[in-house]
């Protein structure tokens, strides 16, 4: 853990050499700026926050400190988040909270999933020859544009469990936007690479300087984002969806061509869920259900590699990742067919994960030789019901999307695993002008070709991947679990699990340790630190793992030890996270 000292010593040289460079000292003194500064780890006795982004961290963990619950400080991270992670969610976007109430006992779900407008319709991906238009193309448009629902989600689940002012959660965001903050390598190399999307909105403005990207330790100022805080903060969230906000968006959605309407603001709300549940090696795993695929494919997943006792192999044997690959496949092909919004389509959610059902699927899986042709299953025969869609073939040029995953403990016992987004890198590229947010392209997730389980509707929510999990032992919330990573996020969540469950891994070294991903046998990808020879012997089988590794998802964790009753974070090494704890004492480590 960080002393205090060396901490006072770093915020004291950043006041010196950015003397009359920042708009204002106040916001080194406020917050640590030096991103290599932060603990990837930490354990506290009294609460415990781990984002992606150590400025972030430090807002949630002052929240604790200050008195707030974990729900507190899930909302001021969020608002901050926006400042400081434009790229990846705000207040353009949507997510899924996960929320254990440390009182009750019970877990809760807000869902602030984005929704089609009115006017969206099945075929608006489609050209004027019936085919496709490239996802390259599609996610820039306003038709990629789903109703936004993250500050309703907040504002809901602040009014369920918060305890302090909301205007007060949403101030530590305001000051990040109008006094600035330095860019970090992560953003800098984000708005680099998505300088051509930037460049056609509104975003030019904030992210260009003299016609260059703004780069890595420069102080990035977005006063018109702080304007609209200053809004939301003395309006609420009534002047974004039925006010002068909610007019500037849907104007520019209709601008790039799209056809949302103030009306479809005005009748966005969010809705709350239960969580979908299953088991793992004795523990119970409350997750995302429809319309994300997270939670259902995680639990089937989960079920399947139960019956193989993983942990007879090494971690990093072929053995691991042979069976790993082989149970994506199939949950895959299970996703593509049968995910969808449950308030327009049957999702044949119990089937999936019926025992009879996953023992099914594991027979498919031969450790000697790789499933050629991995298809679809039919759940359906464990249900009381048959499908209302059909099965349709989609067009497989979907980029990988992007996101943040963060996590809340407080000393009461409640507990927050939330995911949030605005989809693509920049979502749509589309910033509201004069408004400085912005905007997903959430509905890109919808099929292109209509006719199957997730094909567009007015209302409808898209399919998602997002996954924020718990995982429960004795009633008693024991991991939190989530990643950013579009459709990865479900396999990055699966392993960490896995690494701490079966093979009995310190959450650090669980988030540290390289994942794979497959969802097809024609897509593969892996972290650098699997040996070469492991590849090559995965390749010898069938599998086409290339040459060259990448990176996977971004975990935040935090495991809940009830015997010690301390809390451990974890901030994934993949980004430039932090994890920060509160003692119960009030001295923020």
């Amino acid at each position: 853990m960080k002393k205090w000292w060396n901490r006072i010593v770093v915020l004291s040289m950043i006041l010196v050499m950015t003397a009359g460079t920042y708009p204002t000292a106040a916001l080194a003194a406020k917050y640590d700026t030096d991103y290599d500064n932060f603990d990837l780890v930490d354990t506290s006795n009294g609460g415990m926050v781990s984002t992606s982004h150590g400025i972030a961290t430090q807002v949630g963990a002052d929240v604790l400190e200050q008195g707030g619950n974990a729900v507190d400080a899930a909302v001021a991270i969020q608002f901050a988040l926006n400042v400081v992670e434009p790229m990846m969610s705000g207040i353009g976007g949507g997510g899924f909270m996960m929320v254990y109430d440390g009182e009750t006992g019970e877990t809760t779900i807000v869902n602030s999933r984005e929704r089609a407008p009115a006017g969206a319709t099945p075929d608006m991906f489609l050209d004027e020859n019936g085919n496709p238009i490239p996802f390259s193309e599609r996610v820039r448009q306003g038709t990629a544009v789903g109703v936004p629902g993250t500050l309703k989600g907040l504002e809901t689940a602040h009014e369920t469990w918060g305890t302090r002012p909301f205007q007060q959660l949403i101030g530590p965001a305001i000051q990040l936007a109008q006094n600035g903050f330095p860019v970090d390598d992560y953003l800098a190399q984000s708005i680099s690479s998505n300088k051509s999307k930037l460049r056609s909105t509104a975003a030019e403005e904030v992210f260009f300087s003299n016609g260059e990207v703004i780069e890595e330790g420069d102080i990035l100022v977005q006063e018109d984002l702080a304007k609209t805080l200053k809004l939301i903060r003395a309006k609420g969230s009534d002047v974004f969806y039925n006010g002068e906000i909610g007019e500037a968006l849907s104007g520019v959605v209709q601008d790039f061509g799209g056809s949302m309407t103030v009306d479809d603001l005005a009748r966005y709300d969010v809705t709350i869920d239960e969580p979908v549940w299953g088991e793992f090696q004795g523990y119970d795993i409350a997750s995302m259900p429809p319309p994300s695929s997270g939670g259902v494919f995680l639990l089937q997943m989960l079920g399947i590699l139960d019956g193989f006792d993983l942990s007879q192999y090494d971690a990093k044997s072929w053995e691991k990742y042979h069976l790993l690959a082989e149970t994506m496949h199939l949950a895959y092909a299970d996703r593509a067919a049968y995910a969808g919004d449950p308030e327009f389509v049957d999702v044949p959610v119990n089937g999936l994960i019926d025992p009879d059902y996953l023992a099914e699927r594991r027979a498919l899986i031969d450790l000697e030789s790789v499933n050629e042709n991995p298809t679809a299953g039919d759940p359906w025969q464990y249900e009381n019901t048959s499908p209302n869609y059909e099965m349709t073939e989609q067009p497989d040029d979907r980029q990988y999307g992007e996101t943040t995953h963060f996590t809340v403990a407080d000393k009461d016992g409640n507990v927050v695993s939330y995911t949030t987004t605005i989809e693509q890198v920049f979502g749509s590229g589309i910033m509201v002008p004069g408004y400085g947010f912005m905007l997903n392209n959430e509905l890109t997730d919808f099929d292109a070709i209509p006719g199957g389980a997730n094909e567009v509707q007015p209302n409808k929510r898209p399919l998602s991947s997002m996954t924020p999990t718990i995982v429960f032992e004795n009633d008693d919330p024991v991991l939190t679990v989530g990643s950013p990573g579009g459709p990865t996020i479900i396999t990055s969540v699966l392993q960490t699990i896995i690494n701490v469950v079966e093979y009995g891994m310190e959450p650090e070294d669980a988030v540290i340790e390289p994942r794979i991903y497959s969802n097809n046998l024609n897509s593969y990808r892996y972290e650098e630190g699997i040996p070469r020879e492991v590849i090559e012997q995965l390749n010898s089988m069938g599998h086409q793992f290339g040459t060259s590794p990448t990176t996977i998802g971004n975990v935040q964790s935090i495991l809940l030890d009830h015997e010690t009753g301390l809390l451990k974070g974890v901030a994934d090494h993949r980004r430039n996270g932090a994890a920060i704890g509160v003692d119960l004492k009030g001295n923020n480590r």
